[in-house]
């Protein structure tokens, strides 16, 4: 075969190897290509799906805490001028509600029920809901020269539960009549923000957890920041590498993965055998809190003390700043965004917390907003256990509204805690 046959053959051989090399790097780019949009695809997908269950978890919680926020309310009349023989002066005075209880107060207001509500109306409002009138009479005397005052008054649970289509059936034609008349509505409850625990659905409110819990994470944000802080900085900036400081490390590790449940038998065995008399008290629940969240602190602390760069210690030393002035002016501030949002998880697991409280007594019934630190108290994750055992619808619905007051309490707090980490932030 001539020379010029044989180029030709090489020739197409070589194109025709490159023709398949091209065709298999075009399938494997194509296959590249693929699998990134669909990677792409897969993530898009994951954040739609983690959207849509948020969204889902919002509207569920929100749609079912709006009738939490409510209550059934009687309205009717209550003729005033002349019908209260009271001096002015004494409603100035500490109790004004027994002097309008002497005075004839409760008397008047069935009487209105009454004629107001019809036969037995009297009996359809919620034992003490004529206190209702006399805080409103306190905090305006002149209310008494009006001819009449306008009430809106709580409801039995049982006339609640028929207006709802549940409770007793001689109840609900009731309930129908007053909902058509006009007198019996579902009015926005602003004192379940203000009253405490009760045994009545109708007269239940969160302030009193809600207060208990602001307490406690007082009294555990005092205590773990700064020891979590310290324990970070020695750890990172002082301690020797030995044994010793791996066993510490591996130990506080280990705490920080310790069920919550441990640390309320922990509580249980120490703080009160030292304060016995403070059960259920913020300042036991915050002191076991407190040990639950600074082993998480600690170790958020000292990832952010070591992305400290080196540059910026070598640079202060070199300036003529002493170790502790390195720590303190240079490496703490640029840590403690990173510390900040350390704190943050920790307090908000601190927060949601149940099982270690439960363990320290602060689940008992308690009807007053805590006084102080060692005043017995509850929390509000501990509050919505209690309601959510509870067979009444009416408290079912308040466990709603209550969930929705503990997500705006942690949205609050973390907001507060991201403004501090932006406002310290510093870039380099």
């Amino acid at each position: 075969m001539s020379e010029p046959i044989m180029d030709t053959l090489t020739s197409s051989s070589a194109d025709a190897l490159a023709a398949q090399r091209r065709a298999r790097m075009a399938a494997r780019l194509a296959r590249r290509h693929t699998g990134d949009r669909l990677f792409k695809l897969a993530g898009l997908g994951a954040v739609a799906f983690s959207a849509l269950v948020l969204v889902f978890l919002l509207v569920s919680m929100a749609s079912s805490g709006l009738a939490g926020f409510q209550r059934s309310e009687l309205r009717f009349d209550l003729p005033l001028r002349g019908q209260l023989s009271i001096d002015r002066d004494r409603l100035g005075q500490p109790d004004p509600a027994s002097a309008l209880e002497l005075a004839g107060l409760p008397a008047m207001v069935d009487a209105a029920a009454e004629k107001g509500l019809g036969l037995g109306g009297a009996a359809l409002l919620a034992d003490g809901a004529w206190r209702d009138v006399a805080a409103q009479i306190a905090a305006k005397p002149a209310l008494l020269d009006e001819p009449s005052l306008s009430l809106s008054l709580p409801a039995t649970d049982e006339l609640a539960a028929a207006q709802r289509g549940d409770g007793p059936e001689a109840l609900r034609p009731v309930a129908q009549r007053l909902v058509q008349d006009g007198k019996l509505v579902r009015a926005f409850d602003w004192g379940f923000l203000a009253r405490s625990d009760a045994t009545s659905p109708q007269a239940v409110g969160i302030w009193g957890a809600l207060k208990g819990s602001i307490m406690t994470m007082l009294v555990t944000i005092v205590l773990a920041f700064p020891v979590g802080v310290l324990a970070a900085l020695y750890l990172e900036e002082y301690a020797p590498r030995n044994r010793w400081t791996d066993l510490i490390e591996i130990s506080i590790n280990n705490l920080a993965a310790v069920p919550s449940i441990i640390f309320g038998l922990l509580g249980l065995a120490v703080f009160l055998a030292i304060f016995p008399h403070y059960r259920s008290a913020p300042l036991i629940g915050g002191m076991t809190l407190a040990l639950m969240t600074m082993p998480v602190i600690v170790i958020s602390g000292r990832n952010a003390i070591k992305a400290v760069p080196p540059s910026i210690r070598d640079a202060a030393l070199a300036m003529g700043a002493s170790p502790v002035q390195v720590v303190f002016h240079h490496v703490l501030p640029l840590a403690l965004p990173g510390i900040l949002t350390g704190t943050i998880i920790g307090m908000a697991r601190a927060l949601g917390e149940t099982a270690p409280l439960l363990m320290i007594g602060m689940r008992a019934f308690v009807a007053s907003p805590p006084g102080d630190l060692t005043s017995p108290a509850t929390v509000l994750p501990v509050q919505i256990f209690l309601w959510s055992d509870e067979i009444d619808r009416g408290f079912i619905e308040r466990t709603s509204a209550a969930i929705v007051v503990l997500l705006v309490f942690l949205l609050l707090m973390n907001g507060l805690a991201i403004y501090l980490r932006n406002r310290f932030e510093k870039r380099w």
